[in-house]
């Protein structure tokens, strides 16, 4: 995990400005605990924040490289999977490179490829390349918004970061929240609106997106969407694709040159997970560490539901056995839930899920003391339809985890709802979602309906999801 920072201004010498990048970017420590870096320029200013993963002293940012008599420079935010398979395209290109790191094979491949590189890349990424020559800067977001990115377009000035509090550091960027704000909070919370940064003066760069920015303006692009089409294979071939994906994508996962770990629920998903990375691990004579988090006196109080049958403990504790994991537990009480609660709220930067919240920020800080990389099953549900609403769809006319509306509404005063229509509001935002689902003309009505439960799970609540895990 990174953090990046930028400001651009073809209007105005940003050659004194150079304070206020950096206040930005000492916002963003907590995702870059490691190191700091700037580029300053006339018209852009840009900075980072590190946390060595790969690398250590091949990959400090921002990161430039030269092509003629032309300089270009990244930050960036993420991890290429493909990073080798990159490489030795670039290498039968004629390019070279002074170290391992992603950082390095990525800015390479903008220079080779430019907006073209992204068709390329399998990984989670928001990054930043200015241009130094052209004075021009390209942004880019990853297909399904693992990392996050949000800017605002001002006046003469153009700023964007990995996170809300950064852009609030800048002079000219309020920290107003408008009636649509209001109602992104109060109405769909925790739930977001793709693209909408809650705060007046900011915007989110959508996930599939990618954005330049010149003297000749701003341009917004999508270069990535889902699509449907008809499932070509039958049952036996699809299991097999499928565990070829899933194998795959744990295994690129792997490499790191800090401890690396797995968050164990005993669930299936990072059961899955921490079993092929135990497999990776054993083949190099390593045992593989999980972590797992659980409630005291969760034993005596733990109450069956829809969304979680059985409590995680019992497996948990199977499933490190059989694996032959080095395990460990944490326990965690209400007092800390409760302490929690505002560093949970501040890292998020806008209202979220309460103990939900609290509860993974002190399991990641208790992870940190041992490891700085971890894999876990975070929405498996949403690819796989894991959730109770792609079963019981009852609720057909808003969003299938916003269906107690009426009740949150009543602690509104007559005020607020006039200001913020919240049944108007999410109605609106769910038919805007449902008119975005790519169709397929052969769909039953059923499986109609399944496609539009994929499409809001992957595009409205996953994101929601992705935010607190990368926060």
């Amino acid at each position: 995990m990174c953090g990046i920072a930028g400001w651009i201004d073809y209007s105005n010498s940003l050659s004194d400005e150079t304070p206020v990048i950096t206040t930005m970017v000492q916002t963003l420590k907590n995702r870059g605990p490691d190191a700091e870096g700037y580029w300053f320029s006339p018209h852009a200013l840009l900075g980072h924040r590190r946390l060595i993963v790969v690398d250590p002293e091949g990959g400090p940012q921002p990161m430039r490289v030269k092509r003629g008599d032309n300089t270009y420079v990244i930050i960036y935010n993420g991890e290429l999977y493909n990073t080798e398979d990159i490489r030795r395209d670039l290498l039968a290109e004629g390019h070279t490179f002074d170290g391992w790191s992603d950082t390095e094979v990525l800015l390479h491949a903008f220079v080779e490829w430019g907006e073209d590189c992204l068709r390329k890349l399998n990984g989670i990424f928001a990054f930043a390349v200015w241009d130094a020559e052209n004075e021009r800067l390209f942004l880019a977001r990853d297909r399904i918004g693992v990392k996050p990115l949000f800017y605002s377009d001002k006046g003469s000035s153009f700023v964007f970061a990995s996170e809300i509090k950064a852009l609030l550091e800048h002079p000219d960027i309020s920290s107003k929240v408008g009636s649509e704000g209001l109602s992104e909070i109060f109405a769909l919370g925790p739930a977001r609106t793709p693209g909408h940064g809650v705060f007046s003066d900011i915007s989110e760069l959508r996930p599939g997106y990618c954005l330049s920015l010149d003297r000749d303006g701003l341009r917004v692009k999508q270069y990535w969407s889902l699509v449907s089409d008809r499932h070509p294979d039958d049952f036996d071939t699809t299991v097999q694709k499928v565990k070829a994906l899933v194998f795959d994508a744990v295994k690129r996962q792997l490499i790191s040159d800090v401890p690396l770990c797995v968050l164990l629920s005993g669930g299936l998903d990072s059961s899955t997970i921490a079993a092929i990375a135990a497999e990776v691990y054993k083949a190099k004579g390593l045992p593989l560490r999980t972590f797992s988090i659980d409630y005291v006196d969760n034993d005596k109080y733990f109450r069956a539901g829809k969304f979680q049958p059985n409590p995680d403990a019992p497996w948990v504790k199977l499933v490190s056995w059989y694996l032959g994991t080095d395990h460990k537990d944490f326990l965690i009480d209400t007092p800390g839930l409760a302490e929690s609660l505002c560093p949970s709220v501040l890292a998020r930067d806008l209202p979220g899920m309460a103990d939900i919240d609290s509860s993974l920020l002190l399991f990641s800080q208790s992870i940190k003391k041992s490891a700085t990389v971890g894999l876990s099953g975070e929405c498996a549900d949403e690819v796989f339809g894991g959730y109770p609403w792609f079963y019981d769809q009852s609720a057909k006319d808003t969003f299938p985890w916003s269906q107690k509306l009426g009740e949150r509404v009543k602690l509104f005063s007559p005020e607020m709802l006039r200001l913020i229509r919240p049944n108007e509001y999410v109605a609106a935002r769910y038919h805007d979602a449902l008119s975005e689902v790519p169709r397929f003309d052969g769909d039953t009505p059923e499986n109609d309906r399944m496609r539009q439960l994929f499409y809001l799970n992957l595009t409205r609540w996953m994101p929601t999801l992705l935010d607190r895990k990368d926060r």
